[in-house]
């Protein structure tokens, strides 16, 4: 950090706050902490006002006046509400997109309970006779919703066993049952 270009050097009879000139004395500017400020007075001077950072205005440049400020006030009065026209124009928009991710997100569920499903079924059907309880513990290894959707095809070969598994994907959209089927098909060897 750069020392302060100003030092107090007002006599001591200023105070260190106001920079006030003493009997006769120039007034000075004030720095403490680097910063000064305008204080009142015809040709501005300084003072120092702690916890207020200095203003930063472009030399020659003054605000208008009151008037115009108004003016300027009223010319952009007419763009009162536009974000909340904005946000009604986009709403139905954000409303079909989050339906979409949610929807995508239950089709995703239901092929992964197609899989729990398939593996139990399977691990089941290799252990003992195929048709005895395949698609009774497929069932009980998936969530209530997606097990009351499920249907299971339990076959069995020479040397192993296979499971498929397809659970119907339901739909948010009022009035549609089913967006499809989710399949998913384990082999296990025989034991």
């Amino acid at each position: 950090m750069s020392p302060p270009r100003f030092t107090h050097d007002a006599p001591a009879a200023a105070g260190p706050v106001t920079g006030a000139p003493a009997e006769g004395g120039a007034r000075r500017p004030v720095v403490s902490g680097g910063r000064t400020r305008r204080g009142p007075g015809r040709r501005g001077g300084t003072r120092f006002v702690p916890g207020v950072a200095p203003a930063r205005r472009r030399p020659g440049r003054r605000s208008p006046p009151p008037a115009a400020r108004r003016r300027a006030v009223r010319r952009g009065h007419g763009d009162r509400g536009a974000s909340s026209v904005e946000f009604a124009g986009m709403l139905p928009l954000l409303l079909l997109v989050g339906l979409a991710a949610l929807q995508l997100g239950i089709a995703g569920y239901a092929v992964q309970q197609a899989g729990t499903g398939a593996r139990a079924a399977a691990r089941t059907a290799s252990q003992n006779d195929p048709g005895a309880g395949c698609a009774d513990s497929g069932r009980a290894a998936m969530s209530g919703w997606t097990a009351d959707r499920a249907t299971f095809a339990c076959a069995a070969g020479d040397d192993a066993v296979t499971v498929t598994t397809t659970v119907t994907i339901p739909s948010l959209i009022p009035g549609i049952d089913s967006l499809g089927a989710a399949d998913r098909t384990v082999t296990l060897p025989a034991e």
